[in-house]
């Protein structure tokens, strides 16, 4: 099974939400529709950047990464690339 991380952009105030799934487009639509937690709060949600893994593991790893960055010029930079 694949697994990506994802980004997601608040279109409420430009922050960022990084995470993991084996369906990111899925996981958008929950971040969408939930009503508490951190990303409740700053809906609605657009998906801005996926990364492909081949284990659940490297997926985590590289989440654990990019949420360590703790910069938005860091992830616009990224998202960009693509």
């Amino acid at each position: 099974m694949k697994y990506y991380i994802y980004i997601l952009k608040s279109e409420k105030d430009g922050s960022f939400y990084i995470g993991y799934s084996h369906n990111p487009e899925e996981r958008l639509v929950k971040h969408n529709n939930s009503n508490r937690g951190y990303t409740s709060t700053k809906k609605p949600w657009k998906l801005v950047y996926t990364e492909t893994f081949g284990h659940k593991s490297a997926a985590i790893q590289r989440e654990r990464f990019l949420k360590r960055q703790k910069s938005a010029e860091f992830l616009r930079k990224l998202i960009n690339q693509k």
